[in-house]
């Protein structure tokens, strides 16, 4: 199940947040903590949300402020989607390096010396051995 995905009623995500309805509907007013909406524009809160709930009424009971939990949260929104960007860019990084396979092709000679081949390039020495890390080991 995707936890983005909206699919509580406000009376059943204030329930599982451990607030009153009208908590839930002040908080979407004030930009807290914002539902998704139905055609009909009815809120319908997602885990995610139910979550985020469940963190301001900790920060609210710590003596946190609303603006300084609504900076808490959004703070914590950017680093979630940079935590996502990289793991992005992880994925990729680790394509583009399966790509070039002459970059994983190493060669051991009689004297133990190994070097790094280009795609293509045989070893040196018929009695070479040749290594391949399908994986990225270096």
């Amino acid at each position: 199940m995707d936890e983005n995905q909206p699919i509580f009623t406000i009376s059943m995500a204030a329930e599982l947040a451990g607030m009153h309805p009208q908590t839930l509907r002040q908080y979407d007013r004030i930009g807290l903590v914002q539902p998704g909406r139905t055609a009909g524009q009815s809120r319908r809160y997602s885990m995610r949300n139910v979550a985020q709930l469940r963190e301001v009424a900790r920060l609210s009971a710590e003596g946190l402020s609303l603006e300084g939990i609504r900076r808490v949260l959004e703070l914590e929104n950017q680093n979630d989607a940079l935590r996502e960007r990289v793991r992005e860019l992880e994925a990729a990084f680790a394509d583009a390096l399966l790509s070039q396979p002459g970059r994983r092709v190493f060669a051991a000679g009689t004297a133990g010396d190994v070097e790094s081949l280009r795609a293509g390039t045989r070893a040196r020495r018929r009695t070479d051995v040749v290594v391949w890390h399908p994986f990225g080991r270096n």
